[in-house]
């Protein structure tokens, strides 16, 4: 039986069918391609937001906000925003994502005499649902924002370049590249001098996400229109993160995989692991007393 249910002509997800990661990405996909396929072309940009916004949760759970609420901009458990000094307004319904169920497993004696700091380790052995709540859902005390958003990259094309040397890429730039703003090398990124910040930020995320995405086995088994959507994405949801405006971001790409769900879960996963690993480099994990736990591991 379908997980997809049609409730007063908007098309959701039975909410208590998907119970495992697999079933929650396919559910969202499938979703995806066919508000897509009716036109509703937004349908790709808010899930760009909200990897933009949530980079530190899974692939599966940020389908899961962006279908349940793309205006969300910051969520959080129940108790994790009263520790915050902000209350669940009444009546607020949560927004569903799946957490994992952590045991341990005790390791055998011979082992845990070699490491007596590591007897036992922390395993998943399912998921559950759990229920979050975004900023807009609360009222209390103002909390600091997560990022100055304005039009200037500022200090992160210094800290983009500095992850890139990290990685053994070197970043120069050329007047030869022209017309090209930018181009991936393999280990070496050229860009066009002369571009604004804001430019010069969304080329280097670009090419970066071509540098750990199409340097790889994966260069062949894509074609170049699919890697250059990919990397359009990404500087996408990045740029969006740092809160710069580009309006350049295309769906287009969603229909080269002419309805193949399991082709287009496989792209837009990859997107939202390079976004991840791009912003993570850009600023530092905010930590809060029990906001990530394992919440984002689902």
């Amino acid at each position: 039986m379908s997980n997809i249910a049609t409730t007063n002509n908007l098309t959701t997800i039975d909410s208590k069918k998907p119970t495992t990661k697999q079933e929650l990405i396919a559910a969202n996909v499938k979703l995806l391609i066919e508000r897509l396929e009716d036109g509703h072309s937004e349908a790709l940009t808010n899930y760009l937001t909200a990897m933009s916004r949530f980079h530190n949760y899974s692939f599966g759970n940020v389908l899961e906000i962006a279908r349940q609420m793309p205006t969300a901009t910051r969520v959080a458990g129940f108790w994790t925003w009263k520790n915050l000094g902000r209350s669940v307004k009444a009546g607020a319904r949560g927004i569903r994502i799946l957490g994992p169920i952590v045991g341990v497993r005790r390791k055998k004696d011979s082992e845990a005499e070699k490491d007596i700091t590591t007897q036992n380790e922390r395993v998943i052995l399912g998921f559950r649902n759990l229920y979050v709540f975004d900023i807009s859902q609360t009222e209390g005390v103002d909390l600091p924002s997560l990022h100055e958003v304005s039009g200037d990259p500022g200090k992160n094309i210094a800290h983009l370049i500095a992850f890139l040397k990290g990685k053994g890429i070197a970043v120069t730039y050329t007047d030869r590249i022209a017309p090209a703003l930018g181009t991936s090398y393999g280990g070496r990124i050229a860009l066009l001098p002369g571009q604004s910040k804001a430019e010069e930020f969304a080329t280097l995320v670009h090419e970066t996400a071509h540098e750990l995405l199409h340097q790889t086995e994966r260069r062949t088994a894509i074609t170049r229109t699919i890697r250059e959507m990919e990397a359009e994405a990404i500087a996408f949801a990045v740029g969006k993160a740092v809160g710069l405006v580009n309006e350049s971001a295309s769906a287009d790409y969603i229909h080269l995989y002419q309805g193949n769900a399991s082709l287009l879960a496989e792209s837009l996963e990859v997107v939202q692991q390079a976004s991840s690993l791009i912003l993570s480099a850009l600023e530092p994990v905010v930590t809060e007393e029990g906001t990530r736990s394992f919440e984002e591991a689902a």
